[in-house]
């Protein structure tokens, strides 16, 4: 999973792209730039401890994608805000049903489906949880965009989806 973070000390930089892998042995690392590093990381709270080359960092969140950067390597305080690529693709791969289109909802990440929590023919609500992935360990419910009816489900349990891949289509 990328996520973009921004410095406040350094805005005109831009984001630094931090592209996040966990690898088949269970432990990950995080590539950035052209630099690959070991990561190690822990939930303590509301803060995510994360051991990046033996420098811990602590993430202050608040449960969304968007984060606050609450610490440095350095011991010194920075700080700025963590975007996922997740969070970033939830305007394109959630459209909104208007004037009689269909919304078809994707997935945000790529995984591996666990439920899938509507039927074709249901009546849903707005955030109502619709189809659950699982990636990196974690168990992501995606939800309705807009309160609607489930014309298609795209996808099974067990099924394995890509990024951007249509989930249900609802009208």
């Amino acid at each position: 999973m990328k996520y973009y973070v921004v410095l406040s000390e350094r805005p005109e930089q831009g984001p630094v792209v931090v592209d996040v892998v966990e690898l088949p042995n269970g432990t990950m690392t995080a590539a950035i730039g052209e630099r690959i590093v070991a990561i190690d990381t822990s939930v303590v709270g509301s803060t995510l401890s994360v051991r990046v080359d033996g420098a811990v960092i602590d993430v202050a969140f608040d449960g969304k994608d968007l984060h606050p950067v609450a610490g440095g390597p350095s011991g010194g305080r920075v700080t700025g805000r963590v975007e996922s690529e997740r969070a970033r693709t939830v305007g394109p791969t959630r459209s909104r049903a208007t004037a009689g289109e269909p919304a078809v909802v994707r997935s945000p990440m790529p995984g591996r489906v666990v439920r899938v929590l509507v039927a074709q023919g249901a009546a849903v609500q707005e955030r109502q949880g619709l189809v659950v992935i699982e990636a990196m360990k974690m168990e992501n419910e995606v939800r309705a965009p807009v309160a609607g009816r489930v014309t298609y489900v795209h996808v099974a349990a067990g099924e394995a989806v890509e990024a951007n891949a249509k989930l249900v289509t609802l009208a």
